[in-house]
């Protein structure tokens, strides 16, 4: 639930005081391993905890985004303290893989996720997911008036009616979606005619709360922040309602978390071992029951009951390892959104 504003390749951005000591973040012994975090923090705390009690492994936990970790990594290579990374987005994990720093993933891991919810290489896995949804406010939308695309926010007629929070890797993760499923000249039309129609808001949360209060008409979020809100109180999402684009539209992506193990780990059977039970029976079960409202993605592995059911999404297929972050960062940086 972080906010993200830097573009994935803003290498020169990142923090430079996280290098001045890369031991701090080594784990304590030989058995214990380092998990660069940018996963929700109670979700990971909550694997960690039960993982550690199962096998004896100590995790070690830094915490950040997916733009700050991504880049880090990169930037640290072969000497990273880091053991395993995991992501909310998939192209924080295609940055790191394209780096060439991942290790390749046991197969016995690999059968535990469908293909789908994990790029073919095998590099890394998914080990949860998230949906796209137009949050709005049924005040000022009635159900005839919803757009039926992501698309349709181009037109003139969504001047000054929708939000997003283009500078977040979230959104970035949308567009990479569009990208590979739209090509480039038509993303780039419609970052520009974005550029023209919508409210920029700082946060997928941010955006939701402008929505709930009638300063907005809609707007583009992940599907858990409306649920996690009303799993609390509901004050920033009791006016508001989600719509699912379905039709396998470029809207209706579903963004994978990421895992992997870095291939300059020097604990490669705890950091594997950590992957497949993050993947398997017990990690996936806990994102049923945890309040992060992350889509399972497990074979066989059920998601909380109050979700839409992943097959009832038809999301469109988008090879994971194909989500560019790169060239969505030029092109929203040409569109004037970055």
């Amino acid at each position: 639930m972080k906010n993200r504003f830097l573009p994935l390749c803003s290498l020169a951005l990142v923090i430079s005081s996280v290098f001045a000591a890369p031991a701090a973040f080594a784990a304590d012994n030989d058995d214990g391993i380092v998990v660069y975090n940018a996963q929700h923090e109670n979700l990971t705390k909550s694997w960690v905890d039960e993982f550690t009690k199962e096998t004896g492994i100590k995790v070690t936990l830094r915490n950040g985004g997916d733009t700050e970790l991504g880049n880090q990594l990169v930037q640290e290579g072969n000497v990273s303290p880091a053991d395993v990374f995991l992501t909310e987005n998939s192209p924080a994990m295609t940055l790191v893989d394209n780096a060439g720093l991942f290790a390749p993933l046991n197969a016995d891991t690999l059968k535990q996720v469908p293909a789908q919810f994990r790029p073919a290489h095998g590099r890394w896995i998914g080990i949860a997911a998230r949906s796209t949804v137009f949050v709005y406010n049924p005040t000022k939308l009635s159900a005839s008036q919803l757009p039926a695309s992501i698309m349709d926010l181009a037109k003139p007629e969504w001047k000054g009616r929708w939000a997003a929070s283009p500078s977040g890797a979230d959104f970035q993760a949308i567009v990479s979606a569009m990208l590979t499923l739209k090509g480039e000249k038509a993303t780039l039309d419609w970052l520009k005619a974005m550029k023209t129609n919508f409210v920029p808001y700082k946060g997928n949360s941010t955006v939701m709360k402008a929505v709930n209060a009638g300063q907005i008409d809609g707007g583009v979020i992940y599907h858990y922040y409306y649920f996690v809100d009303q799993a609390k109180t509901g004050e920033n999402s009791k006016n508001t309602q989600l719509h699912y684009f379905k039709h396998q539209d470029p809207g209706a992506f579903v963004s994978i978390s990421g895992g992997g193990v870095l291939a300059s780990s020097k604990h490669q059977k705890q950091a594997q071992a950590f992957i497949k039970w993050v993947t398997g029976k017990q990690g996936q079960e806990m994102l049923r029951t945890n309040t992060a409202f992350e889509y399972a993605v497990g074979e066989g592995a059920a998601s909380n009951e109050k979700l839409v059911p992943l097959a009832q999404l038809d999301a469109p297929k988008v090879e994971p390892s194909a989500l560019n972050s790169k060239k969505v960062s030029e092109l929203m940086t040409e569109a004037g959104l970055l």
